[in-house]
């Protein structure tokens, strides 16, 4: 049998052309369509390696590895935003939320409008008009946000000259990007507002066109805000400065009665709140306001006319005799009420950097000094109510009076002089004050103490009750720690010290029967509601009896009438004046010793009816006489005429007693 060999593969090549027999050459006759079947495919037998054949196909790896990673990766991330955002809205939401609306919500104080100040008859001594404060935002100056690498300092050099604040300061407020507000200037006129609105607009334009134009579009203005406020004002310039004092740049009072009604004055303050972008409110965002509260009206006891008239009469004659300063105080004899309060020199509240520093004061109330001769009507008003002595008492007045250690003397040179009771105030003797005042007690010590309880009652060595900032009480000692000459020298008013209303307070009650009424300066105020409510009355204190009061009312018509009293300038036509002259040693404050003189007139008219009292005083005057009755008996003139003619005061219907001023020896 034939032996079983396997089949041979063929291997496909070239082909041939066969013939009909199946030789070379001849074509093989094509399939039969029954002899057609399908063949297994076969698997492609691998090449054979051969020189400079092509490498193998690589096989690409499975992608799921990588999709797995990516996915991890993936969750890995989403887990971190999820964790943060718990974070964020969970564990820390409060403070996130706080720092939200710290940079989100600007919140200002509303300015209560302050209270006005009027005189007795309603007109505006000191009222608000509207202002603005200046503000910024400083993180609007930023390179960022300005567009401008040195926004600051571009700004703080266009609004130093219309703010009139330093350049370097400005630029300094507004170099703090991480604060979101700060205050560039305070209280600003409605003019300087417009002024950095107008330039502003200017700037915003430019902006406007240069980012039209592909520019960056700086705007170093942009972050310039302000806030709607009220700024004090003084209609009457320097017209009872001294009494009103003035407002701080805070806005509080900063001295008179602007710091002590400031409580009253001020009001309260509101606060409004709301969301902001770019500095600029979102309206519908929301926003919060608690309004503010108008301050209280104040109404003065002042009459602004007769201020006028006593302001213009010492500023004139202070400057006439080239004094350091002078004080007229106006004061109705019945109520206490304060008229007038003026002092020389003076300033003007709405111009405070103009004004001398020295003058920001109330000297009539600050000012303490030794009074001279005005203060013997206490002196004599104890030796009358203690029945010492009546007005004809005779009193010998030598020319020269030894006492203690010293030799007193007269202001002028004199033979003996006999006069009265009466003639010893009309002509104003030290001397004679003194022998009077002797006989008040058995030895000069008790002497002493029974003077020291008068001018106790009058109001010397206290506060006169008005209790305005920085009064002085004056200096009074006790009478136990009086020297040799206090005892000789405070009778006729030197060795002790008060101020210019407590001068004038001592005639309130001469003239009002004895009677010492506490001065007032607030008539009553007036609620932002309009409801007014009067001051309390004042307190009332008897010192001397109503006897006494009027015959020392008649005493001092002789100083004024009589042609040997001291104070005959003061005369008024058609009035009965009382009044009274001083001529003190004046004691230099810087230095402490007896420098210069202070010169004084007091009194009060009608004297038959008294219904105003007036008080003058000059500090050093250094030009013309110095002497009271010369340069003070003018200013009372004319002070107490005008004072009398705007309150209508009839003149006086009966003539002077005309006491007798002296007596002849023997008789």
């Amino acid at each position: 049998m034939p032996s079983k060999e396997p089949p041979r593969r063929r291997v496909p090549g070239p082909a041939r052309s066969r013939n009909a027999a199946g030789g070379p050459g001849r074509a093989r006759p094509a399939a039969r369509a029954e002899d057609r079947r399908p063949r297994r495919p076969r698997r492609p037998a691998a090449p054979a390696k051969r020189r400079g054949a092509s490498p193998q196909a690589i096989r690409l790896g499975s992608p799921r590895p990588r999709l797995r990673l990516i996915s991890l990766c993936l969750t890995l991330v989403m887990l971190a935003f999820v964790v943060r955002l718990l974070q964020v809205q969970a564990v820390d939401a409060n403070a996130y939320t706080a720092k939200a609306e710290k940079n989100r919500y600007l919140e200002y104080t509303i300015a209560a409008e302050r209270g006005e100040i009027t005189d007795r008859s309603g007109i505006s001594l000191a009222t608000s008009v509207d202002a603005h404060d200046i503000t910024a935002d400083p993180k609007l100056f930023t390179p960022e946000d300005s567009k401008a690498p040195d926004a600051p300092q571009q700004a703080a050099a266009l609004l130093a000259p219309i703010l009139g604040k330093d350049e370097a300061e400005l630029a300094k407020k507004l170099s703090t990007p991480k604060s979101r507000y700060t205050i560039l200037a305070r209280r600003q006129t409605p003019q300087v507002w417009k002024q950095i609105k107008d330039l502003k607009s200017v700037f915003a334009e430019k902006a406007a066109e240069d980012r039209a134009k592909g520019g960056p579009g700086a705007n170093v203005l942009a972050g310039v805000l302000q806030e709607p406020t009220t700024r004090r004002v003084y209609p009457n310039g320097n017209l009872a400065a001294g009494i009103l004092g003035f407002v701080n740049a805070e806005g509080k009072g900063g001295g008179g009665l602007e710091a002590q009604l400031n409580k009253k004055l001020q009001g309260e303050d509101g606060k409004i709140r709301y969301a902001q972008a770019g500095g600029r409110p979102v309206p519908t965002a929301g926003s919060t306001e608690i309004p503010a509260v108008a301050g209280t009206d104040v109404e003065l006891t002042i009459d602004r006319d007769i201020q006028w008239a006593a302001q213009r009469a010492i500023a004139d004659q202070v400057e006439k005799s080239r004094a350091d300063r002078g004080y007229v105080i106006v004061q109705n004899t019945r109520t206490g009420e304060v008229l007038a309060m003026a002092n020389a020199p003076g300033y003007d509240p709405n111009d405070l950097a103009q004004s001398n520093s020295a003058a920001l004061g109330n000297a009539a109330l600050q000012d303490v000094y030794e009074p001279g001769s005005t203060s013997k009507v206490m002196s004599i008003a104890a030796v009358l109510e203690e029945g010492a002595a009546t007005p004809d008492t005779h009193v010998t007045v030598p020319n020269r009076l030894h006492r203690g250690d010293r030799l007193f003397r007269d202001d002028v040179d004199h033979p003996t002089w006999y006069l009265t009771l009466n003639g010893v105030l009309a002509k104003s003797s030290n001397i004679g004050t003194i022998l009077a005042t002797g006989q008040l007690g058995k030895t000069q010590p008790e002497a002493n103490k029974v003077l020291y309880s008068y001018l106790r009652k009058f109001g010397l060595g206290s506060t006169t009750g008005l209790d305005y900032p920085g009064e002085s009480p004056g200096i009074v000692a006790k009478p136990q720690d009086w020297s040799t000459s206090q005892q000789y020298t405070i009778p006729f008013g030197q060795g002790l010290s008060l101020n210019a209303m407590q001068a004038a307070s001592v005639y309130q009650t001469i003239a009002n029967g004895g009677v010492r009424i506490e001065p007032t300066l607030v008539r009553g105020t007036k609620d932002a509601g309009g409801r007014y409510t009067a001051s309390d009355a004042p307190k009332r204190t008897r010192v001397v009896s109503e006897k006494t009061a009027g015959t020392l009312a008649k005493m001092l018509e002789s100083v004024v009438d009589d042609r040997e009293g001291t104070g005959t300038k003061a005369h008024i036509q058609g009035y009965r004046v009382a009044g009274k002259t001083g001529t003190a040693n004046r004691v230099d404050p810087v230095r402490g010793v007896y420098k210069g003189y202070t010169a004084s007139f007091a009194g009060f008219a009608p004297a038959d009816d008294p219904q105003v009292t007036v008080y003058c005083a000059i500090q050093n005057p250094t030009e013309g006489s110095y002497f009271g009755g010369q340069i003070c008996g003018p200013i009372y003139k004319k002070v107490m005429e005008f004072a009398l003619k705007t309150l209508q005061t009839p003149p006086s219907g009966k003539a002077p007693a005309r006491l007798p001023v002296s007596f002849k020896p023997g008789e």
